[in-house]
C-alpha cells in the first residue's frame, strides 16, 4: 500500500511527528473584551473576522467566566490555575508568590523557550506585576512613567500592532522549538482611542474600534504563523481577562460588580492539526481552567496545587455538544470575586457563585438570578427564593474556604508605581480603606454612582486635566466621607496645581484614614516640603520609606530633607541608597554632587555632576554647578565653558 501511495506515508509521518513532538503553545489575552463583541459568540457587528476564522479551526467555550474583573488578578488566575483567595493577587503591585504553580515556569522546566509580550504597565513585572516574569526567558515590557508631554503609547501602554511586531521579531531570532508565547493586548481598555482607520470608522463606538483593531493585529500574527508553518501544529488559546460595563447595573467600566457584562468572557482553543475543529462547548468553565488545560494538552502533568480543571477531555471528544449531551453532564460551578470596592471605598467586597441555573451574588443585600429566563440579571429573587439563596450562599462559602490559603501581607505601592497606574486610569491604593472586614461596609449597589464619579475624575487625571478632577473628587468625599483614596487623589491633584496650603488638610485626612499607606505619607510629605515645612515632612517620608525600602524616590526625598536640615551624614546615606537603587537618578546625582561640593569634597562631587549633565543634557543646573566647581579648582577655562553652556539651557530643577 505504501509503495503505491507514497503520499500516504508522508502524511502519516507528518501526523506522527506532530503528535510526538512537544507542541508550540501560544496564549493570547485580550484585555477588557466583552464576549458579546465576538462574532464566534453571536455578535453581528463584524468586529472579529480573524478570531472568527480561528474559531472555525478550534473549540469555543460559550460560557467562560473570569475569576476577577480586573487585569492583574485575572491574569494571575489564568497563568497559575488558582483562585484569587489562594494566590492573593488582588492588589495592584502584589507579588506572585514563588510557591504558587506558574504556567511559564512549568513549561520552561520541560524544555520550552518562553517569551511574553505585554501591552501595558499593569503587567510589567518590574513594577505593577512583580513575579510575573518567573519562568520567562524574555519578558517584553519596559514601560515607564508618563510625563505630561509624552505619548501614552510610548510610556505606559503599547498598541496591539507593536506587541505583534515585538513577538514576530522574537520568533525570527529564536527558531528553537518548542516555545511558549504569551501576547497580551491592552487596546480595548479605556480610554478608547483606536488608531486610523478604525478611529474614523468607529467614531461613534470607539470601544468597538479598539476590538476591531486588535483583531486585525492578531490576524497579522496568525498570518505570519501560517507563513512560517507554525500555525497548524500549535496549541493556541485566546481569552479575555474580563469584560466591560456600559451602564448595565449602573456600572461604567469594570471592577465593581460580577455580572456577565464584566465576568463572562470569550475563550477558545485551537488544537494541533485542527483537532475538534468547530466544536462548541456550552457548559460553564473558568479562566482558572486554562493553565491545567494547556499542560494536559502538552502531555505534561498538572501540579496538585492548581485548582482549575483541565478541559482537554471535553475538547478531544469531538463533535458539537448538544443540549442533551450537556444535560447529561454535571453543570460546572464557577466562583468569582472583587475586593476593589473594599480597597478603594471601604465598601463590602463581592463574591459570586454560578451553579445550576442560578447566579448568586454574596453582598450585604444578597442577589439571586435565574439566568436562563433573566440573562441580564435584572430580577433579584433572593427574597422570594430564600431556600435557594441560602443553599447557594452555603456552597459559595464552602468552596471559598476549601480553596483559600492564608494571606501573608498586603502590597505596598511606591510613588513611581502609583503614578504610572494613574496614567492608565487605575485608582492607586495601597491600604485597606476601611477598618471593616472584607465582608463589611456598604453594598456597592447603593454606591455605584460614586465609583463612576471617581472613575471620571481619574480619567481627567489621565488627561492631565487636574482642574476638572478636583470638583469630582470633592463630590466623592461629600457623598462618601470614608473614601480615603478620594482624599489622597484630591490632595495630590491640588499639589499638582500648586495649591499646597489647600492640599495639606486633605492629605492629613488621607494619612489619618490610611495610617499604613505609603502613598498618603509620601504625598503629605511632598506638600509639606512645597510649603517649606521641612522638619514636619521628615517623619512622613520616613514612614513611607520604612514600608517600601526599595523606592529610590522616597530615599531621594529623605536625602533632600536631611540636606535642608543640615544633617549631612543622614543625607549622604540616603543619597547613596537612592543611587544604589537607581544609578541614573538625575536629581540625586545633581544634588548629591552639589552637597559634596559645598561640603568641601570636589573630588566626590565631580563625577556626580558630570553624570547629571549626561543624564539630562538639556538642563542648566549641572553645568552651572560644574562651573562653580571648576572655578574653585582653578580650572577657569572649563569653568567658563560650563557657564556659557548653562546660559543657553533651560532650568530643570524640579524635585
Amino acid at each position: 500500500m505504501f509503495r503505491r501511495y507514497p503520499w500516504f506515508l508522508l502524511l502519516l509521518l507528518a501526523f506522527v511527528c506532530a503528535y510526538a513532538a512537544p507542541p508550540n503553545i501560544i496564549l493570547v489575552t485580550l484585555d477588557t473584551t466583552r464576549a458579546d463583541r465576538m462574532g464566534f459568540l453571536g455578535s453581528k457587528l463584524g468586529l472579529t473576522p480573524n478570531l472568527d476564522a480561528m474559531a472555525h479551526d478550534g473549540v469555543v467555550f460559550t460560557r467562560a467566566y473570569a475569576q476577577v474583573p480586573l487585569t492583574t488578578p485575572s491574569h494571575a488566575a489564568i497563568l497559575t490555575g488558582t483562585y484569587p483567595q489562594f494566590n492573593h493577587i488582588a492588589d495592584l503591585g502584589a507579588p506572585l508568590a514563588k510557591d504558587i504553580p506558574y504556567l511559564p515556569d512549568l513549561l520552561r522546566r520541560h524544555g520550552y523557550h518562553t517569551a511574553a509580550f505585554v501591552g501595558a504597565y499593569i503587567l510589567d513585572p518590574k513594577s505593577a506585576a512583580p513575579g510575573f516574569d518567573r519562568g520567562f526567558e524574555t519578558y517584553d515590557a519596559g514601560f515607564r512613567r508618563r510625563q505630561p508631554d509624552q505619548d501614552r503609547y510610548a510610556t505606559v501602554e503599547r498598541r496591539a500592532g507593536d506587541v505583534v511586531n515585538h513577538a514576530l521579531a522574537w520568533l525570527l531570532k529564536h527558531p528553537q522549538r518548542p516555545f511558549f508565547l504569551w501576547l497580551h493586548f491592552y487596546d480595548p481598555h479605556d480610554p478608547y482611542d483606536p488608531p486610523a482607520p478604525y478611529k474614523a470608522r468607529y467614531a461613534a463606538e470607539p470601544y468597538n474600534g479598539e476590538i476591531a483593531y486588535t483583531d486585525a493585529a492578531l490576524g497579522k500574527f496568525l498570518t505570519a504563523l501560517r507563513a512560517r508553518g507554525l500555525y497548524n501544529g500549535a496549541i493556541i488559546a485566546v481569552m479575555a481577562d474580563h469584560g466591560e460595563a456600559f451602564g448595565e447595573h449602573g456600572e461604567q467600566r469594570h471592577g465593581i460588580f460580577l455580572y456577565d457584562e464584566t465576568v463572562h468572557v470569550p475563550l477558545l482553543f485551537k488544537l494541533p492539526l485542527a483537532r475538534s475543529a468547530g466544536r462548541r462547548i456550552d457548559t460553564r468553565v473558568a479562566l482558572a481552567d486554562v493553565a491545567p488545560t494547556v499542560l494536559q494538552l502538552a502531555a505534561l502533568s498538572v501540579p496538585p496545587a492548581m485548582q482549575g480543571a483541565s478541559l482537554a477531555k471535553e475538547m478531544k471528544s469531538g463533535g458539537t455538544m448538544s443540549s442533551g449531551a450537556q444535560a447529561s453532564q454535571p453543570e460546572r460551578q464557577i466562583y468569582s470575586e472583587t475586593d476593589y470596592n473594599h480597597r478603594a471605598f471601604g465598601w463590602s467586597m463581592l463574591r459570586s457563585w454560578r451553579a445550576g441555573k442560578y447566579l448568586y451574588v454574596q453582598a450585604p443585600k444578597r442577589e439571586l438570578y435565574d439566568q436562563p429566563v433573566d440573562p441580564a440579571a435584572l430580577h433579584n429573587l433572593a427574597d422570594t427564593a430564600k431556600a435557594v439563596t441560602d443553599t447557594m450562599d452555603s456552597q459559595l462559602r464552602s468552596f471559598h474556604d476549601k480553596t483559600a490559603r492564608a494571606k501573608t501581607g498586603q502590597a505596598k505601592l511606591n510613588p513611581e508605581q502609583a503614578e504610572s497606574l494613574r496614567a492608565l486610569g487605575y485608582l492607586a491604593s495601597d491600604s485597606s480603606n476601611s477598618k471593616n472586614s472584607d465582608e463589611g461596609g456598604a453594598d456597592p449597589k447603593d454606591k455605584v454612582e460614586i465609583a463612576n464619579l471617581m472613575h471620571q475624575a481619574l480619567i481627567n487625571i489621565e488627561e492631565d486635566d487636574y482642574a476638572a478632577a478636583i470638583p469630582r473628587f470633592q463630590q466623592v468625599i461629600q457623598e462618601e466621607p470614608q473614601a480615603a483614596t478620594a482624599y489622597l487623589e484630591l490632595g495630590r491633584a491640588m499639589v499638582h496645581l500648586k495649591q499646597y496650603q489647600e492640599a495639606l488638610p486633605i492629605l492629613r485626612a488621607a494619612a489619618e484614614k490610611m495610617p499604613d499607606s505609603v502613598l498618603a505619607h509620601y504625598e503629605l510629605g511632598l506638600a509639606l516640603v512645597k510649603t517649606g515645612q521641612w522638619e514636619p515632612s521628615l517623619p512622613e517620608f520616613q514612614a513611607a520609606a520604612v514600608v517600601t525600602p526599595n523606592s529610590p524616590q522616597l530615599h531621594f526625598y529623605l536625602a533632600a530633607v536631611y540636606t535642608r536640615l543640615k544633617r549631612i551624614p543622614e543625607a549622604t546615606q540616603e543619597f547613596q541608597k537612592t543611587l544604589q537603587l537607581d544609578p541614573n537618578h538625575y536629581l540625586a546625582n545633581l544634588l548629591f554632587g552639589r552637597m559634596m561640593f559645598l561640603e568641601g569634597h570636589p573630588d566626590q562631587a565631580l563625577p556626580r555632576l558630570q553624570l547629571a549633565a549626561k543624564i539630562e543634557p538639556k538642563f542648566r543646573e549641572p553645568h552651572a554647578f560644574l562651573a562653580d566647581l571648576y572655578a574653585q579648582l582653578g580650572q577657569q577655562q572649563k569653568a567658563a565653558r560650563e557657564r556659557t553652556q548653562a546660559e543657553t539651557l533651560s532650568p530643570g530643577l524640579n524635585p
